[in-house]
């Protein structure tokens, strides 16, 4: 198999150069590699706005049985799709050692754990009418969230297969390829959810409005289009004519798979527990009233925003840092990782003083209730502390995955969310243990807290580990 032209991004330092110069040539490849990952997050989120919105409009249970039903699949979808991100590191670790005969292998595993996870994640789609039940929502609400999930699940054999194309083409350091497929899903869901959701007479072929249900069938189509023209484009591009599907098929090993759940499962779970962590935050929330939660939601939305450019960051980082320790330059790997906490602190000094000062414009953007406001900008001041422990965390977690070392940072991850920030949450809401009870407020104290900790960990692992996995 021929390596790929050298028009590629991910290039190799030149050791000749300062170490200043050697610091900027990294984040420029950040750049490089991060800004279209940042696009494709930002259109992925895209469907779920989409679709709530445009619910919304449809009438208020609609909204929420959509809103639920998103609720639901988002944590379920991390995991599995946390999960196939270990195809990226392991892929790009393969492109820096130049072992191109062991990248449509890999890609193949990934492609059977797709499948297998897409069995189990459609499985678990289709019959979460018990735990809509114990949600205690009116039948219409339940049956409209049910109906959206089994619409939806019909899409997510094509979104998984995105995903584990997204292993090689990442790890391939054409980062924009993905961005642009997930584009075309984003552009594609606007016009159906519309046609779905209200119905439409043409030509004498008419469609009955299907309310939110619609929205999971706008969603699937536009997953299945941008898939199939994903395996177009890979079969028909000249940039991946060495690299084929078809005539690279490699048959299941169970090794190699046992090698990717390895470095996948932990990263699955971390994701799985960090927003399965802000699902259990709103239900405790709950019996604050619905003022209160709407208020969370407001915090947790905006939060998520900035958290993209970090989070994009991070996920270049991966690709580096794992090219860079597949091509046995170790210590290049160690000065990205450990300048990237520059990187990091910059993106929060940017951030924080956006929440902090634009706290009333965010809430106002959101919502015209003037009491939500004054919760939702009291929140955005315990946002804006946050942001430091927040993205250095974040960028550490991913230095790590580069490295293939997912299983201590699951567990740092564990302790901090589930060990720290839920129990010292629900004491300072709720009980008089440490002070007097103070509400919402006291979860997003309980962040800063837990986040500091993870911060603090990782970033002790990260200039602990020594010996990268090959």
């Amino acid at each position: 198999m021929e390596p790929l032209n050298s028009s590629q991004p991910q290039t190799l330092p030149d050791h000749n150069r300062s170490l200043v110069v050697r610091t900027f040539h990294e984040w420029k490849q950040l750049a490089i590699l991060g800004a279209p990952v940042l696009v494709a997050q930002l259109a992925q989120m895209a469907n779920g706005v989409v679709d709530t919105m445009m619910a919304g409009h449809a009438s208020a249970k609609d909204l929420a049985g959509v809103g639920i039903g998103t609720s639901l699949w988002v944590p379920i979808l991390l995991f599995f799709t946390g999960t196939l991100n270990a195809l990226q590191p392991i892929i790009s670790g393969h492109r820096g050692a130049e072992q191109w005969n062991r990248i449509m292998p890999a890609t193949w595993q990934g492609l059977y754990i797709a499948g297998v996870a897409s069995l189990l994640m459609i499985l678990v789609l289709i019959n979460l009418e018990p735990v809509l039940r114990l949600l205690q929502l009116d039948d219409e609400t339940t049956a409209i969230a049910q109906g959206y999930l089994d619409a939806f699940s019909w899409g997510v054999p094509a979104l998984l297969l995105l995903n584990a194309l997204r292993g090689l083409t990442d790890g391939l350091g054409r980062t924009r390829v993905i961005m642009v497929f997930f584009l075309i899903s984003a552009i594609i869901n606007l016009p159906l959810n519309y046609l779905f959701i209200y119905g439409f007479t043409f030509a004498g072929l008419t469609l009955d409005p299907m309310g939110g249900i619609g929205c999971g069938w706008a969603t699937s189509i536009a997953n299945w289009i941008a898939a199939l023209a994903l395996l177009l484009y890979l079969n028909r591009s000249q940039h991946y004519k060495a690299f084929h599907l078809i005539g690279d098929w490699a048959k299941p090993v169970w090794s190699e798979i046992h090698a990717i759940l390895k470095v996948g499962l932990p990263i699955g779970f971390t994701m799985f527990v960090e927003v399965s962590m802000f699902c259990m935050i709103a239900l405790f929330l709950a019996p604050l009233g619905a003022t209160t939660v709407a208020a969370h939601q407001i915090v947790l939305n905006a939060i998520s925003l900035c958290f993209m450019v970090p989070l994009s960051l991070g996920m270049a980082l991966t690709l580096r840092v794992s090219f860079l320790v597949g091509a046995k330059d170790h210590d290049e790997a160690r000065l990205l990782a450990r300048s990237s906490l520059l990187l990091g602190l910059f993106i929060a000094c940017i951030n924080a003083p956006i929440l902090f000062f634009g706290r009333d414009f965010i809430a106002s953007l959101y919502t015209s209730d003037i009491e939500v406001q004054k919760i939702a900008a009291q929140l955005l001041v315990l946002g804006a502390i946050f942001q430091i422990a927040d993205i250095i965390q974040v960028t550490m977690i991913n230095v790590l995955r580069g490295y293939k070392d997912t299983k201590i940072p699951m567990l740092i991850m564990l302790l901090s969310f589930w060990g720290i920030c839920l129990p010292l949450g629900y004491v300072l809401t709720f009980e008089d243990w440490i002070i007097d009870p103070v509400g919402a407020p006291g979860f997003w104290t309980a962040l800063i807290f837990g986040l500091t900790c993870a911060a603090i960990m990782l970033t002790i692992r990260m200039f602990r580990f020594k010996a990268p996995i090959h």
